[in-house]
């Protein structure tokens, strides 16, 4: 089974949560979860398991545990997949 990793750039503590395109080559996600216990980690896989259509057990936040650059790790998804359930780069 392959693993891909994703770099995502979190801003914790938004109006709402959602997935909000490209800042260069990382994902930039919007949560309205605080950046306190973990909250806002939680958040973030959550609602990339619910792009992807994949379970959370299938990623894992590998670096950047309290930052708000991280690199996940994401099971069974190839990257051209991966590109596929997500917003287009340059938009």
């Amino acid at each position: 089974m392959s693993t891909t990793k994703l770099s995502v750039k979190v801003v914790p503590g938004a109006s709402r949560t959602e997935i909000a395109g490209w800042l260069g080559e990382s994902l930039k996600i919007r949560v309205a979860a605080p950046p306190e216990g973990g909250k806002a980690n939680q958040a973030v896989l959550a609602v990339l398991a619910e792009a992807l259509s994949l379970q959370l057990s299938q990623m894992e936040i590998i670096s950047g545990q309290s930052q708000p650059r991280k690199v996940i790790a994401i099971e069974g998804l190839e990257s051209d997949e991966l590109e596929k359930c997500l917003p287009e780069k340059g938009q």
